[in-house]
C-alpha cells in the first residue's frame, strides 16, 4: 500500500534557493559529497553511527538504491535537495511512515506522514534550513494529500529544534523511542480543522 493516499506523488519542488526531486542512485557522487561534508553533524541528526568516518561511496550507493526503490514502490519518499542549477547536493528530505511512538500524536488523521530533513552544515549560516522548512510546509499543504505531519528530531540537534520552534511548531513533545533515541516531536495538521476524535 502506498504511503501517499492518492498514489500520484509530486515530482519535485523549486524555490529561488533549491530544487527538490526524487533521489536516484545516479546521484551517488553528489549525495556522497554532501553526506561526507560533515559526517559528525549527520550522526548527531540521526542519533546513530551513520555515516561513520570510513563510509564509502559504494555504501552510499547501496543506501541510494534502497531509497530509489522505496520511492518507486510508494512506501517512503526521499528527495535530494539540489542547488537551483542542479549541480550540487545541499541536503535531503525524507517522507516516511511515522514511528509507532508518534502515532498517537496524529490520532484521527487519515493520512499521516513523518518528515525529516537535513542540509549541509555550510548552508546553515545562510539559513537554508529555515528556507527549506518553510518551502516544505507549503508544499505538503498544497501539493500532497497528507493531513498530519510529524517532525521527530534528535534531542541533540539544537539547531533543528530551534528552527522548528521559530517556525511556530513548538513547543514539541519529548519522546524516547524503543531503540533508546531521545527525540523532540513536533506536529502540524495540514487540514483546516483537526479531527475531534
Amino acid at each position: 500500500m502506498s504511503l501517499h493516499p492518492h498514489g500520484t506523488v509530486p515530482e519535485g519542488l523549486r524555490t529561488p534557493r533549491v530544487m527538490l526531486r526524487p533521489l536516484l542512485a545516479a546521484d551517488v557522487e553528489r549525495d556522497y559529497d554532501a553526506v561526507m561534508s560533515d559526517p559528525a553533524a549527520l550522526r548527531r541528526w540521526s542519533q546513530s553511527d551513520w555515516p561513520d568516518d570510513e563510509f564509502t561511496l559504494a555504501e552510499n550507493l547501496t543506501d541510494l538504491e534502497r531509497h530509489e526503490r522505496e520511492h518507486k514502490d510508494g512506501v517512503a519518499f526521499t528527495f535530494t535537495v539540489l542547488s537551483p542549477d542542479g549541480s550540487r547536493c545541499l541536503g535531503c528530505v525524507y517522507l516516511t511512515p511515522g514511528f509507532e511512538e508518534t502515532a498517537n500524536l496524529c490520532r484521527g488523521a487519515a493520512y499521516p506522514v513523518q518528515l525529516g530533513f537535513w542540509v549541509r552544515s555550510s548552508e546553515i549560516g545562510s539559513d537554508l534550513d529555515r528556507h527549506l522548512l518553510e518551502a516544505l510546509r507549503k508544499w505538503l499543504r498544497n501539493d500532497w494529500a497528507f493531513d498530519c505531519v510529524t517532525f521527530a528530531i534528535s534531542s541533540k540537534d539544537e539547531r533543528q529544534e530551534q528552527v522548528l520552534r521559530d517556525a511556530g511548531l513548538g513547543p514539541g513533545a519529548a519522546l524516547m523511542l524503543q531503540d533508546g533515541r531521545e527525540c523532540w516531536v513536533f506536529v502540524e495538521w495540514l487540514q483546516s480543522t483537526r479531527p475531534t476524535t
